[in-house]
């Protein structure tokens, strides 16, 4: 009998309903710089659509992402800003 540890996020689905980029204000933008890699977006993200590596280096999966800001405001380094997209830019 295998063991298959359950987490307590969510992948994002790949239906049409899962992908909410279209509709977004603004993007999160990462300066990899600036980043620590403690994570805390990866936690906090509520649509699971911060991905790492394998040295933990973050990237945003825009087709998902909502553009919401949790992460920004959850990064002690500021390394994540958010973007104006669409009117005005």
């Amino acid at each position: 009998m295998s063991y298959k540890p359950r987490t307590a996020i969510s992948l994002p689905t790949d239906a049409a309903m899962g992908k909410t980029g279209s509709w977004r204000d603004f993007r999160p933008t990462v300066d990899t710089s600036k980043c620590i890699k403690c994570l805390r977006c990866w936690i906090a993200c509520p649509d699971a659509c911060i991905k790492r590596d394998a040295d933990d280096t973050i990237s945003i999966d825009y087709v998902y992402c909502k553009g919401c800001g949790i992460c920004a405001n959850e990064c002690p380094a500021s390394a994540i800003s958010m973007t104006r997209e669409g009117l005005g830019q």
